[in-house]
């Protein structure tokens, strides 16, 4: 699809409805950064909530083309898609709070809440919101830090009472901070292993990287560079790997790297019996597991 086609196609999504931002942290400024730079947004049909005067004064500042106020359910009570991205342990405390804008909608006679909720919460399943507020459209979505510069990855889920055209509009804001994916529910824990604790992983190399360089006489600016734009590049190959025809796997990239009895081989080796690829299952089985033990808690 062409670039024209994908810009006409969210503009499409998203004219004429509301948007309320709850939670403008890192995750939750990164997205609403990226959807006010998409062309097809109009900044005046987003309002922004915090908490205390010097926060939406901060923030304010930093948009300007929007509305910033304190008061979640009056911001609520007139919008169309709700982008929960406050921390997990406060989401039901936000949920208690904007309740009666939900029940509004469903005492009025629909068969469910028109009003969307889009939530960037780790590890609280879509039944967390759904027995909160009632038989709302909710889409659980995981992104990842690069959203901060628009190379970010989200995987997005429908929660019971979700269909195609909600999981639609949530594309449409999340768009502008990366590639968007869309998942079955059981599969989020997954995700936030690999990609939303992922570039954490990633950093960790660069440093890593940069260290062996320093070690072997580099500058630590230029083993810095060295080894990031290495890592920009390569994940750059990778991306075109998969989307080729046929598909060229990341093993195969990794082998045309290798020659027999060459540096990389011998490098290879050593990375083997450090236990890298043991480290890195290993740790994504651990974020695995706290992702699920979050959910639970929530539960």
């Amino acid at each position: 699809m062409s670039d024209t086609s994908d810009t006409s196609d969210t503009s499409e999504q998203i004219s004429g409805k509301k948007f309320v931002f709850i939670g403008v942290g890192v995750m939750g400024g990164a997205i609403l950064s990226a959807f006010l730079s998409a062309p097809s947004t109009d900044p005046s049909s987003v309002t922004a909530v915090v908490r205390d005067d010097a926060h939406i004064a901060a923030l304010q500042a930093r948009f300007p083309q929007i509305s910033v106020v304190s008061d979640a359910l009056d911001a609520v009570s007139s919008a169309d898609v709700v982008v929960l991205a406050v921390k997990p342990k406060d989401i039901a405390t936000v949920l208690e709070e904007v309740k009666p804008a939900f029940a509004e909608q469903l005492e009025n006679g629909y068969e469910g809440a028109t009003r969307m909720v889009l939530t960037v919460a780790a590890g609280l399943p879509s039944t967390f919101y759904e027995r909160r507020l009632g038989p709302v459209p909710v889409v659980r979505a995981m992104p990842n830090t690069p959203a901060q510069i628009g190379l970010g990855v989200t995987a997005i889920s429908a929660g019971s009472a979700a269909d195609d055209s909600d999981l639609s509009l949530a594309e449409a804001v999340l768009s502008a901070s990366g590639e968007v994916l869309r998942v079955p529910e059981k599969d989020q824990d997954a995700v936030s292993a690999i990609s939303g604790s992922g570039p954490a992983y990633i950093f960790a190399v660069v440093d890593a990287m940069a260290e062996a360089g320093v070690m072997l006489g580099l500058k630590r600016d230029v083993a810095v560079k060295l080894a990031a734009q290495t890592v920009l590049g390569s994940g750059k190959m990778a991306m075109n790997g998969i989307s080729a025809t046929p598909v060229v796997p990341p093993s195969t990239l990794r082998e045309q790297v290798t020659s027999p009895g060459g540096t990389t081989a011998r490098a290879l080796f050593e990375l083997d019996k450090a236990g890298l690829r043991a480290g890195f299952i290993a740790a994504a089985q651990a974020a695995w597991d706290k992702s699920r033990e979050l959910g639970s808690v929530g539960e």
